[in-house]
This record gives C-alpha cells, structure tokens and sequence, in this order.
C-alpha cells in the first residue's frame, strides 16, 4: 500500500479472491439490474452477446439432447389397479398407434351359407340379435334422458366452470399483483441506488487512473534510478560503500 499519512488513498490491493468465480458449485452470482442498466438495450451489446453465445455453442462439445442429462430422472410411474391406463402408457411410450375399436359385435349377421341348416350357428344369431336391440333400447332410453334432463345438467357443469375459472382468475390476480409488487420495490431499489453505484463507479475510475499513474511514476523513477547507477559505475562510485558510510554517519548522529 502507499503512504497514507497524509489521509489520501495512493494504492488498492485487489482481494484475492477478485475476478474468481466462488469454489462452491451452489454460488449464483447475479449483477443484472435492468432498471437502470442501459446497455441491454444497444443492438451493439445484443449483437456481442449472440456472437458470444453461438462461439460457446459451437466451441461446446453437447448436443442438445446432453443437456437433459444434467436433469433428474423422471418419476417412476405406477398404475397399480389400473391395467387399462398402464396398457395405453406403454402404448404410447413405445410409440404404437391406438387400437381401432371391434365393432363387430354390433354387427348383425346370418349364419354363413354352410352353416344355414345348423341350429347352433342360428342361435348365436339370434342372441346377437337380441343384445343389438338391447343396445338399440338402451341408446333410446339414454338419449330420452339426455333430451329431459340434460340441458340442466349442462348448465349446472357451465355454472361449476364459471365458479371455477373465476376462482382461478382471482388467484391468477393475486400472483399478478405479488409480481407487480416485486417489481416496483426491484425497480424502487434499482433507481434509488443508482446514485451510489454511479459515484462508486466514478471513484473507482480515479482510483484506477491514480493507480495507472503511480505506476507510472515508480516505472520513471526506476528508470532515474538505473540511469543514476549507471552514471555512478560510469565515474567508479561505489555505491553500496557510500550508502553503508552514509548510514553509519546517520547512526552516530
């Protein structure tokens, strides 16, 4: 450091660890401060920023897909009691299409040409029958039910829907107003320290340019110095004699 006797800050020692990042893998270093930074919004640092971006890219050896390795691996999935669902899961994970649905047991069909004189074959046959009209049956019953009570059930699930997307959108508000809350106190502290990182940084631009002066000056008087040395080896002075004589003087005085 240099002389402070005189109360004025000639020299700044960095700290050690200044310019590196921190060892702990945890440590998120965060100096974004969009309020008052102006830089964001220069088509010059944008246009440094993607040059910067594609370089890593293009210096990285990942491929896209790598980066999903650094996530944790997905939940085990378990359709315990429902082999259905565990059915289509599988389906879908191994990329199969969906499988059409049998209707041919909705199909009414007489017995083949071969099997006219076969009571059995006809029975089946008319069983069939009986179960399509019974299904027949059932989908009229179903659709009178649906004509009578249907359009109130249908306003009942519309109004279950309205109480649910309003409740939805009050929450949807409140997390609007917490966000908008925190960006207000952020862009209130961001504006009001300004001030005082602006002087900072005005002091460290002097202090910088005292720093790059004083180096300055020692590299001159270094040079003033050699030249001294060199001038007294010139004449035969020894110096180191004189300065030892010199502090000997000193010292009985």
């Amino acid at each position: 450091m240099g002389d402070r006797s005189n109360g004025e800050v000639l020299m700044l020692e960095a700290p050690p660890s200044y310019g590196r990042a921190s060892s702990s893998s945890d440590a998120e270093i965060i100096d974004a401060l969009p309020y008052i930074d102006d830089d964001y919004g220069d088509p010059r640092v944008k246009l440094e920023v993607d040059r910067l971006v594609e370089d890593e890219m293009r210096r990285s050896s990942k491929k896209p897909a790598d980066f999903l390795k650094d996530f944790p691996p997905l939940p085990t999935f378990n359709f315990e009691g429902y082999p259905m669902i565990a059915r289509e899961y599988e389906r879908v994970r191994a990329g199969r299409p969906p499988v059409s649905l049998d209707r041919s047991r909705y199909e009414l069909e007489i017995p083949p040409a071969n099997k006219r004189n076969d009571e059995t074959a006809w029975r089946q046959a008319l069983q069939r029958a009986q179960r399509l009209l019974q299904y027949q049956v059932m989908r009229m019953e179903n659709l009178e039910l649906l004509l009578k009570y249907g359009p109130d059930a249908w306003k009942q699930h519309n109004q279950r829907l309205e109480v649910y997307l309003s409740r939805m959108q009050k929450l949807a508000q409140e997390q609007n107003e917490k966000i908008e809350k925190v960006n207000r106190e952020r862009k209130y502290h961001q504006q009001n320290t300004a001030y005082e990182l602006n002087a900072l940084h005005m002091q460290w631009k002097e202090l910088c340019q005292k720093n790059i002066d004083i180096s300055a000056a020692c590299a001159s008087v270094e040079t003033r110095i050699n030249e001294l040395k060199r001038e007294a080896a010139e004449r035969g002075w020894n110096l180191d004699a004189i300065t030892e004589n010199g502090q000997l003087e000193n010292s009985e005085l």
